[in-house]
């Protein structure tokens, strides 16, 4: 696969979030704001690309019979790595994300990844796949957690200065008091129903594209 194509299958045809549906337990559970949004999508993204680029370099070299054994103690070292990261430089965001930051472990996002293509591949489309694995998979938590933080907290950017420093701190935005937000959307199953809608989005917008694809063609065919 080239760059290109590499790219696009991480943001939008092999879409992790919307596509594959991978890790949907610590998606639904912590894009409650922008910034546990981007704080998970940051640490994931982190760990791909780590274990991406152990499994290019020591993948073919392994036994087909220990090999997704290696790959497990691989990522969990890279999520220890992570997790001691954020301990040390942002406790904010690191206490936020809780249980589900070592839990990025048991991600099948990230063991796919290294298994189905970085250990097929060489270093640095293993690196690009894992960055835009990583961003379609942020993608999806950054569109969740605004759209959770906004109708449930009536705010935008809340606790952005835990993941990006004092200087975001002023970044949140109030669009209405707190009382009046809808608490279904905080909870699991407002989770569910704002995911089940960005898919039947996704969804939709695809066959519209198809729908114009094929009639493209077909008065292609027509004038011929």
């Amino acid at each position: 696969m080239d760059a290109r194509s590499i790219v696009a299958n991480g943001l939008t045809v092999q879409n992790p979030g919307l596509v594959q549906l991978l890790g949907l337990c610590p998606l639904l559970a912590v894009s409650t704001t922008v910034a546990y949004g981007v704080g998970l999508g940051l640490a994931t993204m982190a760990v791909l690309v780590i274990s991406n680029t152990l499994a290019a370099l020591i993948g073919r070299w392994l036994l087909p019979e220990i090999r997704i054994a290696v790959f497990v103690v691989v990522i969990a070292a890279a999520v220890t790595a992570v997790e001691l990261t954020l301990s040390a430089w942002l406790p904010g965001i690191y206490a936020g994300l809780g249980i589900f930051l070592p839990l990025i472990v048991t991600n099948c996002l990230v063991l796919a990844r290294a298994e189905s293509f970085a250990a097929r591949n060489s270093v640095w489309p293993a690196i690009l796949d894992a960055l835009a694995m990583g961003a379609g998979f942020m993608l999806v938590l950054l569109a969740l957690g605004a759209s959770r933080e906004l109708l449930g907290h009536g705010s935008l950017g809340a606790g952005l200065g835990d993941v990006f420093g004092s200087a975001w701190s002023a970044a949140r935005i109030d669009v209405f008091p707190e009382r009046h937000g809808l608490l279904l959307v905080l909870l699991p199953p407002g989770a569910f129903i704002l995911l089940g809608l960005m898919l039947a989005a996704r969804n939709r917008a695809a066959q519209r594209r198809q729908v114009r694809r094929s009639s493209a063609i077909a008065l292609g065919d027509s004038r011929a």
